[in-house]
């Protein structure tokens, strides 16, 4: 995955290969990539071709990443300089290990009072997991989720002191707590969603992890 991380950190363990790159900052230069729409990768090259193409044609998710990418044009512009702004990538299809995905990439100049770590407290957190509007998002997803995410969805990553800064989104993210591993998947909810096909997203998105904790315990002893 482009954005893995590992943390280890007071007796418990997050092992992400998320795809996603919430921020990444390069001098005064900041760029987002936020994705939306998945479709899961085929053995068959014929079938596996269709469902990327039902992916690029499906109005649902071209319309969601356009949204998104949006919002974190409008996020990038609190902190950077006026007119500096720009989505370099549209829909672009990004192809993985399990899923196909969509991906957009918006850039800026940071202002020159804004620093790493401000432009990570502005942004924070990533669009592409809150939906738009972000604080009415926000708010919705307080009042319906029963427990709080935990690092889901939240944000991995460093700060550099030669100005190098990368943080992903905490999604396809295991965590390890003494002998208990958990993670977590979601699909974005919009108007038109189609409750079965969303359940199904989540099932795709998870199928990496899954075959990663499979193949871990048929190496463990008596496994």
């Amino acid at each position: 995955a482009p954005m893995a991380a590992w943390l280890s950190l007071d007796g418990r363990e997050d092992l992400s290969s998320s795809p996603e790159t919430f921020l990444k900052i390069s001098g005064r230069g900041i760029e987002t990539q936020p994705i939306k729409g998945t479709r899961p990768r085929f053995a068959d090259p014929d079938e596996d071709r269709r469902s990327a193409y039902e992916l690029q044609t499906s109005a649902k998710e071209i319309s969601e990443l356009v949204m998104i990418t949006d919002l974190l044009r409008n996020d990038l512009g609190q902190v950077c300089g006026y007119g500096t702004v720009m989505v370099s990538e549209m829909l672009r299809l990004e192809t993985l290990a399990q899923v196909h995905h969509l991906v957009s990439t918006v850039v800026g100049i940071l202002s020159p009072e804004i620093s790493a770590v401000g432009a990570l407290a502005a942004c924070f957190p990533g669009g592409s997991i809150t939906g738009a509007p972000k604080k009415r998002a926000m708010e919705i997803i307080r009042e319906l989720e029963q427990r709080p995410r935990g690092i889901y969805c939240g944000a991995i990553g460093w700060l550099g002191f030669n100005g190098e800064s990368s943080f992903n989104i905490a999604i396809r993210t295991l965590v390890r707590e003494g002998n208990h591993l958990s993670y977590q998947v979601g699909a974005g909810i919009v108007a038109d969603s189609d409750p079965e096909k969303e359940y199904e997203e989540t099932l795709h998105k998870a199928a990496g992890i899954r075959l990663a904790i499979q193949r871990w315990q048929s190496l463990r002893p008596g496994g």
